[in-house]
């Protein structure tokens, strides 16, 4: 699982799951923050940062780049490595959830759009505290119905190669 993915437009795989669990906590955090304030600039910080990480992974989103540079440094030094595809998956949902979100707030106020803020709270919630990815068990059930390709992310496929003591049991 060594396919590091490089320039600008291009998303880590694998993925260190301490730096993942370390955004989806900042994002938790911003995601309060912005349905107890009701301020729309914070609501905005977490649309740019699933943009910027769906598009990039942690290059332009300071979320990603404290998260890997600064925070699973200091909390893991060995690190779990995960696949990246279903990560990028989930990233976009957050992506569009948060801007459907911004969209409701700029147009009907902050009613609905505290609701869907909501829901990315808690998926990413669980993802900061059990390890919990909900947009990567959607990812694999799309795969097991065929909707996307096995080629997509061979790993996810094959435990062998994310648990290679499992082989031969």
């Amino acid at each position: 699982m060594s396919d590091r993915s490089e320039g600008l437009f291009s998303f880590p795989n694998p993925v260190n799951e301490v730096a993942a669990r370390s955004v989806a906590t900042g994002v938790v955090l911003l995601c309060a923050a912005s349905i107890v304030s009701e301020e729309r600039w914070l609501l905005v910080a977490v649309v740019y940062g699933f943009w910027a990480r769906v598009l990039t992974g942690p290059t332009l989103s300071p979320l990603g780049q404290l998260a890997t540079r600064v925070v699973a440094p200091r909390l893991s030094s060995s690190p779990r490595m995960l696949p990246g595809p279903p990560k990028r998956f989930a990233q976009g949902i957050g992506a569009v959830m948060s801007t459907g979100a911004l969209v409701v707030v700029l147009t009907v106020g902050w009613g609905v759009a505290a609701w869907i803020v909501g829901a990315l709270m808690v998926a990413a919630s669980l993802e900061a505290i059990l390890g919990l990815c909900v947009g990567c068990k959607i990812f694999a059930l799309l795969m097991r119905v065929g909707v996307v390709p096995d080629d997509v992310c061979e790993e996810c496929g094959d435990l062998s190669r994310r648990h290679p003591e499992l082989v031969g049991r």
